[in-house]
């Protein structure tokens, strides 16, 4: 396959992968993430960062890019400290279900 192919089929893929991110994103209440907090499985999106495309990378196990966050602490599991903030402010957050974690980003 010639290589404008691949390029093409590979920005379709990520735009039907956007897309579909998109669709699967919600606001919520932090109350109701409680549970999945306390098992470890909720991940903080630094507000400068796109929640679709952090959830992309992390769905097509882009190591570079996640780790790059990490490191620059952009993202990071959500502290108890965090948790109970949000919890006190009653806020909300858009989150997204990328297994085993939920990506979280305040509003």
């Amino acid at each position: 396959m010639p290589l404008a192919d691949q390029i093409h089929m590979t920005s379709t893929n990520d735009a039907l992968l956007h897309a579909k991110l998109n669709q699967e994103t919600a606001s919520i209440a932090w109350s109701e993430l409680t549970r999945w907090f306390a098992s470890g499985m909720v991940v903080a999106v630094s507000p400068d960062l796109d929640l679709i495309e952090v959830a992309a990378a992390m769905t097509r196990d882009d190591a570079a890019a996640v780790s790059q966050w990490m490191s620059a602490q952009r993202i990071a599991k959500v502290t108890d400290e965090q948790a109970q903030a949000w919890l006190d402010q009653n806020r909300q957050v858009w989150a997204i279900v990328v297994k085993p974690w939920i990506l979280v980003q305040l509003k």
